[in-house]
């Protein structure tokens, strides 16, 4: 089965979103701990999780164990999105009898721990291992740990007996944002090396420093190590562990607490403290602005595309983009379905299969067995019905929908049936048949006036800006709504993948700084755009975002 990749993005997006709701309704709560962890819950839950709303006792369920209690708003949100309550009941955090108190609590259905005293969760999962081992029971156990939580003695007390019990239905999640509540862990009680200075990002960055791994695995733990928010690695760490037999597992996840809100990112401060209800409208608004860079393989070396994939995966592509190009649909013919299959073992990035193919209902199959987690055909070669046919034999199959048009086509009227359960839109902005070709200035108006359309129209998904799209254009790209790029001979062209798409990150972060920024003077003028500036300690990101704020007349 393929990832079901924006499946589960965009329900990450959205239990983000409820957390600030909560929080901010709230007036106090955990934002950092549960932005942390927000793509480990949502490839648990909406991957992995065997659970019945309907039933929140069901006997065969598996089961979630937040250790880390006061996170309980990141667990509260995918509960929501779930079905277990209705996602407005979010705005009763931790007030009085409501079911969503400060820590998680029985009366909150799909709630299976109590957690208040941190460092206790691990020894209650291993209790339900133990007991569904007994009982016969195939369910599984996933427990989410924190770093600082990890302080405590009976952490490791546990860890000793599920190694010893050889608890192989017991997987522990690691949230490894290296934050606890009052500093960063590595100065109270390090795990890794002790921090001397202030840059976290070291201790992200230097695999030279990861000791936590090794206290594991001379505790008996099968171990693995990963980046906590690339939903692709957690989830080949989740197949891994469900096939490892006789050893409980750890995944250790390095994450970034706060992560998809820039303000609060790597910043002790937003450990525990609510957004002020006049801000939460702009970081709504940032996390609708997530972005993906997807390079095409194409524009590299034909002769040795496995090279190619393997380019991209080191400069940490998002997706690795597929032009598959059958010679009739375009004028030029690049490989099909079989290249994918062979390059698919390469990497667990996802792969993005743009079909410029006629009849892709008849092939589409073949894609689909051939490793691809998002799959986009083009409209012109589509009517209602076979774009049905692809559309539920995707869903099926879960791999994610894409429909694209050429930059002289409009969306057909029949498309309406799927705007609001479509995954990713293409925008061509070039001619398809052909890379390096220059890109086309009327997209921009094309796009926005797409996106107006889509937004009435329920649309959820990403919009993909593909053609052309290079260093001086993708910031624009960015602002008339696209949001994930390929990048053909502007990125795989380049000698330096890594430090390409990096610089292509830069400019469309500043772009989404430059909306946020706007957004805020909309919403309170200068004093808003201050207040919001002055809420970023962490790097130069005030300098930065001062100087846009200035560009625009704002300050």
């Amino acid at each position: 089965m393929s990832l079901n990749y924006y499946h589960i993005l965009k329900r990450i997006r959205e239990a983000r979103k409820l957390v600030i709701r909560g929080i901010t309704a709230a007036g106090s709560g955990h934002p950092g701990g549960s932005f942390s962890m927000a793509e480990i819950m949502g490839c648990v839950f909406f991957k992995f999780l065997r659970y019945d709303p309907k039933n929140p006792l069901w006997e065969d369920r598996d089961r979630l164990v937040l250790s880390k209690g006061h996170a309980s708003p990141g667990l509260f949100s995918n509960l929501a999105v779930a079905g277990y309550f209705d996602k407005s009941e979010i705005e009763t955090l931790r007030k009085f009898e409501s079911r969503l108190q400060g820590h998680p609590d029985f009366k909150c259905p799909g709630v299976e721990f109590c957690g208040g005293s941190l460092g206790i969760g691990l020894s209650f999962s291993i209790g339900m291992a133990l007991a569904a081992r007994v009982d016969g029971k195939t369910h599984r156990i996933y427990t989410i740990i924190g770093d600082g939580e990890s302080d405590e003695g009976q952490v490791w007390e546990a860890a000793m007996t599920a190694s010893k019990y050889k608890l192989d239905n017991l997987t522990a999640f690691l949230d490894r944002n290296f934050i606890q509540q009052d500093d960063y862990t590595e100065r109270v009680m390090p795990l890794d090396e002790e921090l001397t200075g202030d840059d976290i990002s070291e201790m992200w960055k230097n695999a030279a420093r990861w000791k936590t791994g090794d206290k594991w695995r001379s505790f008996g733990w099968n171990v693995l190590e990963i980046d906590g928010h690339r939903i692709e690695q957690i989830i080949k760490a989740i197949r891994s562990v469900q096939q490892t037999k006789g050893t409980p597992s750890i995944v250790v996840a390095r994450t970034i607490k706060g992560k998809g809100v820039e303000h609060m990112e790597d910043n002790p401060k937003w450990h525990g403290v609510a957004p002020n209800p006049k801000i939460a409208p702009i970081i709504d608004l940032e996390l609708d602005c997530q972005f993906l860079i997807a390079p095409s393989i194409i524009a590299g070396d034909m002769t040795n595309l496995g090279n190619e994939v393997k380019r991209a995966a080191q400069g940490r592509a998002d997706f690795i983009h597929l032009d598959v190009m059958d010679g009739l649909f375009v004028p030029n013919k690049t490989f099909d379905h079989n290249k994918i299959k062979e390059l698919r073992p390469i990497t667990s990035i996802p792969f993005d299969s743009h079909l410029m193919i006629t009849d892709p209902v008849k092939h589409v199959r073949d894609y689909v067995e051939a490793g691809s987690d998002i799959i986009t055909v083009h409209a012109e070669v589509c009517d209602e019905s076979s774009f049905g046919e692809i559309h539920d034999i995707l869903r099926t199959n879960e791999v994610s929908v894409g429909l694209a048009i050429n930059p002289d086509t409009e969306l057909p009227q029949w498309t309406d049936k799927f705007i609001s359960d479509l995954d990713q839109l293409i925008l061509m902005s070039v001619i398809p048949g052909k890379s390096g070709q220059k890109y086309i200035e009327s997209s921009h108006e094309k796009t926005h006036r797409i996106v107006k359309l889509l937004t009435k129209q329920n649309f959820s998904g990403f919009i993909e800006a593909d053609g052309g799209v290079d260093l001086s254009n993708v910031e624009s790209c960015f602002l008339d709504g696209a949001r994930v790029f390929v990048g053909g001979s502007a990125i795989i062209g380049q000698k330096d993948v890594r430090s390409t798409i990096s610089e292509f990150r830069k400019k469309i972060l500043h772009g989404r700084r430059k909306l946020l920024i706007q957004k805020a003077h909309s919403l309170g003028g200068t004093e808003l755009v201050n207040k919001w500036i002055d809420l970023h300690e962490v790097g130069k990101k005030k300098s930065e975002l001062l100087q846009i704020a200035k560009e625009a007349g704002f300050v």
